[in-house]
Order: structure tokens, then C-alpha cells, then sequence
């Protein structure tokens, strides 16, 4: 069992999404360890990147801003090296795998887990590319997590049972990330489909903004994962008050 499946293990887990540098380096220092003490059990820390395809206007525009700020995958596992020595929750990449190939495969694998990253979510990666990823995740001991969505086949997720190590990152609903108010009412039905065949924590997420939406969720999930409404907090209170609010909120909807 790895640090990110062994997070579900005892109740229902928080998954928190923030953009590494935004809006600047030491927020995020600041922000990681905040939201491990009000209740997250993983934090997936986002690469910027110029093309983000699978996120909407609040994580497209944390990304820009954090590319101004010249944020780098070299950046990031700083900052996750820095992190690790603060938190004691399990770390995850979330980004895009243009950056990452460009990097060099084996080498950043290697340097993730050297700076405390358990593993890695590739919104653009098929699972039946992601080969050459996989197996340096799996030398240097990184879980890979891949996406189903609704529209999603059995064969698609037949795949991803198979390969995805973790957890199963389950989009609630066609389209971008982004906070919205209204969830899809079959999105149960979604879950179970695919409870059937995968034997991994289910998470959920896209679009969850409230505790009654996560409480919802969290009757037929392992897990949620909450990313644009925080990068909205974090943008009007740069004192992280109303984020640990948010969080704490988050917490007991799911307790």
C-alpha cells in the first residue's frame, strides 16, 4: 500500500489542488502546512503551465500568474522538498506532460521522490501512453494516478483500473476544473459504474465549491478533491483566514 492510498484508509479523504507559486513562492509555504492542520489528507501541488486544456479560468489564471513569478518543474520539487520537511500527508504533481518529458522522464522521477512527492497526475496522459512514465514512477517508487470521466467506456475504464496506482481520480462532469453550483444528479451512478470494476480509492472532483456538496459526494466516494474554490480564497484574503474556514468546513461535511 503507498502513502497516497494508505490517506483513505481511515476516513474520507481531503484533497486539496493548489498552483506552486501563486501568487508567490511563499505563500504556498505558507498555505501547505495550513491546510494539513485544518483537515486535507493529500495535497496535490500543480506545475504551471502555458496550455493548462483541463482547467477553467481560476487555475488557468493561477498558472499564468505563477509563470510570471518564473515557477519551473525545478521550482516545484524545490518547493516540495521544502514542503516535506513541514507536512507529514502525502504529496502528488498535478501537471501537464509536455513539462515533465521535457525534463527528462527517469530524472524527474527520481528527483520527486528524493523531495518527498508520492506521485503524479497527468490530465493530457492516456494510460495506454503512458509507458515509459510508469515504469520510472514505479523504479523510484510513484504511484501514477489517471482520470475517468462520465463519458468514459468500459474498455477506458477496464485501463485504468488496471494501471492507476493510488487512487482513481474521477471528474464529476465533461469539461474544465472550476468551482460551479450545480454537480450532475446521476454522478452516483457514475461512481458505482466504475466501483464495479476498480478496486482503487475513488475520488472525486471538478467543481465542488461547498461542505453540502462534498457531504453529498462523499456518501458514494472515497474522497474529494477541492482546488479552484481555494485558489479563489487565497486571491481575496491573502491572509489564509477564510481557506482554513473553508477547509475546516470541508472537514467536518466529510467526517
Amino acid at each position: 500500500m503507498s502513502r497516497v492510498s494508505d490517506a483513505f484508509q481511515k476516513r474520507k479523504s481531503l484533497i486539496a489542488y493548489i498552483t506552486v507559486g501563486y501568487p508567490d513562492i511563499e505563500t504556498t509555504l505558507r498555505l501547505v502546512p495550513l491546510l494539513e492542520e485544518n483537515g486535507v489528507d493529500i495535497i496535490e501541488l500543480g506545475i504551471p503551465f502555458s496550455d493548462p486544456l483541463a482547467d477553467g479560468v481560476t487555475i488557468q489564471n493561477a498558472s499564468y500568474q505563477a509563470l510570471q513569478n518564473g515557477v519551473t518543474p525545478e521550482v516545484c520539487l524545490s518547493v516540495a522538498a521544502l514542503l516535506k520537511e513541514k507536512i507529514s500527508i502525502p504529496m502528488v504533481f498535478m501537471g501537464y506532460y509536455n513539462p515533465i518529458y521535457n525534463y527528462g522522464l527517469t530524472k524527474f522521477c527520481q528527483k520527486c521522490a528524493t523531495a518527498g512527492v508520492s506521485g503524479f497526475i497527468i490530465p493530457d496522459l492516456p494510460p495506454g501512453e503512458a509507458q515509459d512514465i510508469d515504469f520510472a514512477a514505479r523504479e523510484a517508487g510513484l504511484d501514477i494516478i489517471f482520470l475517468l470521466a462520465p463519458t468514459s467506456t468500459d474498455e477506458r475504464i477496464k485501463l485504468v483500473a488496471a494501471k492507476s496506482r493510488g487512487f482513481i481520480y474521477l471528474v464529476s462532469h465533461s469539461g474544465v476544473t472550476g468551482a460551479t453550483a450545480n454537480l450532475p444528479a446521476d454522478l452516483s451512478s457514475f461512481v458505482n459504474r466504475v466501483r464495479k470494476t476498480a478496486r482503487q480509492p475513488l475520488a472525486v472532483g471538478f467543481g465542488i465549491s461547498t461542505p453540502e456538496q462534498a457531504q453529498n459526494i462523499a456518501k458514494f466516494s472515497d474522497g474529494i478533491i477541492v482546488g479552484s474554490r481555494i485558489l479563489q480564497l487565497v486571491q481575496t484574503d491573502p491572509s489564509l483566514e477564510k481557506v482554513a474556514t473553508f477547509i475546516r468546513q470541508l472537514r467536518q461535511s466529510l467526517d
